[in-house]
């Protein structure tokens, strides 16, 4: 005597797979999406190096008798120190953003998940007015 199932459990000729055919068109979007989430999340990280490390050269370089070089050199040192492994390639500028106002530009490269794929460039800068001394009721 046949085996007889209840209507809802029968399955449907050709529906046999199914669910391995799905799996295989959404994991390599789902695998692009979280890729992209963490080179996302490298960047942004990157970016926040060389923008406190931009700011770190701009406190040095705006203090009195300071030379630009010296903020220059505070951010390419705070880079190494913080991060070296997070921000490739940095190089440091410094110089008079106007009148009275010192500014340092952070440079370098983010880092990549992707093996062989440079990671995307990331540029930060801070200035900030140099201290100077005034005589009392002068601006």
């Amino acid at each position: 005597m046949p085996r007889r199932t209840a209507p809802h459990l029968r399955r449907v000729r050709g529906e046999g797979g199914s669910a391995s055919i799905e799996l295989v068109i959404l994991f390599p979007a789902l695998l692009l999406l979280v890729t992209a989430l963490v080179e996302y999340g490298l960047w942004f990280h990157a970016r926040s190096v060389a923008l406190a490390a931009a700011q770190e050269g701009v406190a040095a370089a705006r203090t009195y008798g300071s030379a630009p070089a010296v903020g220059r050199d505070t951010a390419l040192g705070f880079v190494n120190e913080h991060g070296a492994d997070t921000l490739l390639d940095a190089t440091t500028t410094a110089g008079a953003a106007g009148v009275g106002l010192v500014q340092v530009t952070v440079t370098g490269r983010s880092v990549s998940v992707i093996p062989g794929l440079a990671g995307p460039t990331v540029t930060q800068s801070a200035s900030g007015p140099v201290e100077r001394f005034v005589s009392g009721g002068a601006p």
